[in-house]
């Protein structure tokens, strides 16, 4: 049995236990986070913030925040999608951080940032072919065992579809789910964008999704960039910028997709232009409205 079969009952009455609301912790909001106690039961940081020796300041910050909060940590550098393996050093500097801090969740992006060594400060596409598939698996699997816990794997979103696709995105999930034992992070901004800028219907993307293999959800706002082509038509693209309030397409969709899994934890993201606590806090109250709706009409289906 592996060290993810084994540790994955835990795992999954952890993601239970912290089905709330919550939002990600941000530099300009370290000295202030203890206030917002009695509103948030997690914090969400990225990995490679934290990947400091303990005596920092910021390090320092962050083990007195986790007195008072669960954390979840989502890596941005891991590359789980570069073909040319994974950083050894980077899955043992990780393994460290998740060993002292035990986060009840760890998650990386299904994309690649590196090749040859050289670091692109982007989540890049990949296509979602059988090669593809073999490489991603492969280095999950690899993650998960050098890190000692399962994955949450973030859907992109997408701009362009790439040719010579095998599979359909929803299929691809469910294949690497089944094959490795990893989770799904869902950004419903994600699919919000990628269904309108490649112009599918999120219905039929929800069909063919591995909803079970869902431990997690993101939500978050986007901005518009009209293309105008060269016949003078118009197009707008949705860019995935983490910049504003979660626009009311995204928690409708959200809505739609919580009463196909039930309460999980929704994060609510905001990186650009980060405002002020209060401003995130009423975003995660609206997110939290949205989970207590859907846990009252599963109350009210089983009385």
């Amino acid at each position: 049995m592996s060290v993810i079969e084994r540790d994955m009952p835990a795992v999954e009455s952890a993601a239970r236990s912290y089905s709330r609301a919550a939002i990600g912790l941000r530099n300009p909001h370290l000295a202030e986070i203890g206030e917002a106690r009695s509103k948030l039961t997690w914090l969400e940081i990225h990995s490679e913030n934290y990947l400091l020796a303990p005596t920092t300041p910021r390090y320092q910050a962050l083990e007195r925040v986790r007195h008072d909060f669960a954390l979840s940590c989502h890596g941005v550098g891991l590359s789980i999608c570069s073909a040319e393996g994974l950083d050894r050093q980077h899955l043992r500097d990780l393994r460290m951080l998740y060993d002292r801090l035990q986060p009840f969740q760890v998650s990386e992006h299904l994309a690649w940032s590196v090749i040859d060594g050289r670091y692109y400060n982007d989540l890049l596409p990949i296509p979602y072919t059988d090669e593809t598939l073999d490489i991603v698996c492969r280095n999950i699997d690899q993650a998960q065992e050098a890190l000692g816990r399962r994955l949450l794997i973030e859907n992109p979103s997408r701009y362009i579809d790439l040719p010579n696709n095998d599979w359909p995105e929803p299929v691809f999930l469910g294949e690497m789910a089944k094959r490795t034992g990893c989770g799904l992070l869902f950004d419903v901004n994600n699919l919000f964008i990628s269904a309108h800028n490649l112009s599918f219907e999120t219905a039929d993307y929800l069909r063919d999704l591995p909803v079970a293999a869902i431990g997690q959800f993101h939500v978050a706002g986007h901005s518009c960039r009209e293309l105008t082509a060269a016949d003078g038509t118009v197009d707008e693209l949705l860019i995935d910028d983490h910049g504003s309030t979660v626009p009311e397409g995204v928690w409708q969709l959200l809505d739609e997709m919580l009463t196909l899994t039930g309460t999980l934890p929704v994060l609510v993201e905001w990186d650009n232009q980060v405002p002020a606590l209060d401003v995130l806090l009423a975003e995660a109250k609206h997110a939290q409205q949205r989970l207590d709706a859907v846990a009252g009409k599963a109350g009210d289906h089983a009385a």
